[in-house]
């Protein structure tokens, strides 16, 4: 998958994280250089080796791993973040940056949402979730995100998108007014992004004497990324510009001459890291590569469910499930699924409902679905009858039954 425009462009933006500022490296001069992602992450994973339920570990670590392109590991991490302390945003909003990193902007909109429900500041998804509008088009609400975050922690990658999405909109006096800050200061993207803005909005000679000023010599390669960015629809702009994804990936190859990834150093290179498997021995929630839409039909692909003859305690592996409610009464969720059932038969036409327990809580859920893209079809059948979900994974030591039988 390909990133972004500087170094931090898919790590999403926290106005009041939990975790320890990253080290700094001391040099021989006095003065201390950033940390870099790769040597944060070997620092968390350490330090979840001594306590895997470390959150503030497991929060940095998923953070590093987005910045390295390990999109799977990131998602992992927050997933064991999300378990340890279910009524923190944080993991919601990393996994929200999962699924925009991965070029799923629908998916990630409810992580966003039920971080936001967790009391989570705009400021601490703004910068990510205005990418997610951008992606779907919307580029009105990713512009108000993206203006909400400058004064947080990312304010120069949400300043590099406001001008893009700005470009996108067909504003260029506004995108190059956007930039200005940053190419007075000398930022070592902004003349990139002047690039995609001119080339976004018609001004291809322009654009092409702008690449070449910020990368000498790369005219000729990169002419054919700038030249098809205007043919494009507004959201696929969004995802070539910031991710480097062209709707038939045939200049993919080329967008990664232009589009500087924080991921470019491996995808896998978190597992190369010792003990990292077995903090991830689960597999994380699906986060899969964008697919073809299926048919919006109440016959979702579910993974395979349980014999009718089987035990009533379902011990179940590491499964993706919408989540219709939760509290600590367990025994009152199958009244609450039979008051959805029925009024809305049509759509809930063979579907099972679940009551999963835990050691927190109990919740009212319905699947297991094989991947994120099915999970989000439903979903959106959901929300247009006025019934909130949001996609939840179980822990091993979750207890799921069918409704009924708990």
């Amino acid at each position: 998958m390909r990133g972004i425009l500087g170094p931090r462009l898919l790590y999403f933006c926290a106005a009041a994280l939990v975790v320890a500022p990253p080290a700094a490296a001391q040099t021989g001069y006095g003065y201390q250089q950033p940390e870099s992602a790769a040597a944060a992450l070997a620092r968390y994973v350490r330090a979840l080796a001594s306590d895997p339920r470390d959150f503030g570990a497991l929060i940095g670590a998923g953070k590093a791993s987005l910045e390295l392109g390990d999109t799977q590991a990131a998602a992992g991490f927050f997933a064991r973040a999300d378990e340890v302390n279910p009524r923190s945003p944080l993991p919601q909003a990393g996994m929200g940056a999962v699924s925009v990193a991965s070029g799923e902007p629908h998916a990630a909109m409810p992580y966003f949402a039920r971080a936001q429900q967790l009391g989570a500041p705009l400021s601490m998804f703004a910068c990510d979730r205005g990418l997610a509008y951008d992606l779907l088009g919307q580029q009105t609400q990713a512009q108000a995100d993206y203006r909400a975050a400058l004064n947080g922690p990312d304010a120069t990658e949400a300043r590099r998108r406001l001008a893009l999405s700005l470009a996108i909109s067909g504003d260029k006096a506004g995108a190059l007014q956007a930039l200005a800050p940053l190419s007075a200061r000398g930022d070592s993207a902004a003349g990139r992004v002047r690039a995609f803005v001119l080339a976004l909005t018609g001004d291809a000679r322009g654009a092409m004497i702008a690449i070449d000023a910020a990368m000498p010599g790369s005219w000729a390669s990169v002419s054919p990324f700038l030249q098809r960015l205007p043919t494009l629809r507004p959201g696929e702009k969004a995802a070539a510009v910031n991710l480097g994804i062209f709707p038939d990936g045939s200049t993919s190859a080329l967008a990664s001459n232009v589009v500087v990834s924080p991921y470019a150093a491996s995808s896998g290179s978190a597992d190369r890291l010792t003990g990292i498997d077995e903090l991830l021995r689960a597999p994380a929630p699906p986060v899969a590569a964008p697919q073809p839409p299926a048919p919006r039909t109440t016959q979702i692909a579910y993974a395979p469910q349980p014999a009718r003859h089987a035990p009533a305690a379902q011990v179940a592996p590491r499964k993706l499930w919408l989540q219709l409610a939760s509290g600590p009464n367990a025994q009152a969720l199958p009244e609450q699924f039979r008051r959805l059932k029925s009024r809305n038969r049509d759509l809930f036409e063979g579907i099972t409902g679940y009551v999963a327990s835990g050691p927190d809580r109990a919740r009212l859920v319905i699947g297991p679905f094989r991947g994120a893209s099915d999970a989000q079809i439903f979903q959106e059948d959901l929300q247009s009858v006025g019934i909130d979900a949001f996609s939840w994974t179980n822990s091993e030591s979750d207890k799921i039954v069918p409704v009924g039988t708990e």
